[in-house]
């Protein structure tokens, strides 16, 4: 049997085996009957799936957050590219020999790993204000292990390996202009770009797929990274205590809104360069995402429901 293409590139017509990270699986019961609603991904993005038949004995072949060995064939329905699943297992060794390779299956930032986190350095190293220095390198430091691999989302912008990593030093780089042009704190605005969802670290649970806590589902990530910065001042003592007010400040504000999520609105001019950035970023990266994964023809993509529109996709070179 030929091979499934990778998720991104898989079509109506699409027939074969292919290996995946299985991220999501839901029983559900439709016309009577038990079906599984799959979420399978790899390393060039993901693809809804579907699997009707043999559901028992599926339920004790594989589950969430393994890689799996895949048999079926594309479908479109309602408009939605999809794949009907004929055959599912977990991976077992002997499929190694037989092209499976896990880095194949793991979505990762485009950016290698060592060339970021020695960005993120510099970045700390040219912080003017000690206690904010000292303050960030002993967060960094303690959450290393994991700043380093951490997605920033489950699904909606940089939900991959090191996605969160990316996703801060981009905003460092945004908030950090804007900050030179307006005149803003510099080294808030840093921080504030580090800080900003690091309760991330604890909201999420990561280790090939990716998911909530219990405490990232009945606290969130706003509140644990508050806890986490309190937590880290009170074992510096001579740490200001309205500079540890306006740190909070920057976390407990940068979605902008109540609206959108944020127990206080921007206070300061640096909590409205961070919520500015932190959004401006996340969509810039979904518009490059839809436009990169967009399949459709014409000039203009399919309906993109979080920045509810479509868009037009650039010249051909």
């Amino acid at each position: 049997m030929p091979r499934l293409p990778k998720a991104a590139e898989i079509t109506a017509t699409s027939v074969g085996t292919g290996y995946f990270l299985c991220a999501r699986r839901e029983r559900r019961t439709g016309r009577g009957a038990p079906f599984f609603v799959l979420l399978l991904q790899d390393s060039s993005g993901s693809i809804d799936a579907k699997l009707f038949q043999d559901i028992d004995e599926a339920e004790e072949q594989f589950d969430v957050g393994e890689f799996v060995a895949v048999q079926g064939k594309g479908n479109q329905y309602n408009n939605r590219l999809e794949l009907i699943v004929e055959k599912i297992r977990r991976v077992i060794p002997d499929d190694a020999n037989h092209g499976f390779r896990e880095e194949d299956c793991i979505r990762t930032s485009p950016r290698p790993i060592d060339e970021m986190w020695q960005e993120l350095e510099g970045r700390l190293a040219s912080i003017g204000d000690p206690h904010i220095r000292e303050l960030l390198t002993r967060m960094v430091r303690e959450n290393e292990a994991k700043l380093r691999v951490w997605p920033a989302a489950r699904q909606v912008h940089h939900a991959y390996r090191s996605g969160l990593l990316e996703h801060i030093l981009k905003i460092m780089d945004v908030a950090v202009f804007l900050a030179e042009i307006y005149g803003a704190r510099r080294d808030l605005v840093i921080a504030g770009a580090l800080l900003h969802d690091i309760g991330k670290l604890r909201e999420l649970t990561y280790e090939v797929a990716v998911d909530y806590s219990l405490e990232g589902n009945l606290i969130g990530h706003i509140v644990i990274g508050v806890e986490m910065v309190r937590d880290a001042v009170r074992d510096m003592p001579d740490f200001p205590q309205e500079l540890a007010i306006e740190l909070q400040h920057l976390i407990l504000s940068h979605h902008g809104a109540r609206e959108l999520g944020s127990p206080v609105t921007p206070m300061t001019l640096e909590a409205f360069i961070l919520a500015a950035a932190d959004d401006f970023d996340a969509k810039v990266h979904q518009i490059r995402r839809h436009l990169a994964d967009d399949t459709s023809e014409g000039r203009f993509t399919t309906y993109h429901r979080y920045l509810e529109r479509v868009l037009l996709k650039p010249p051909s070179s």
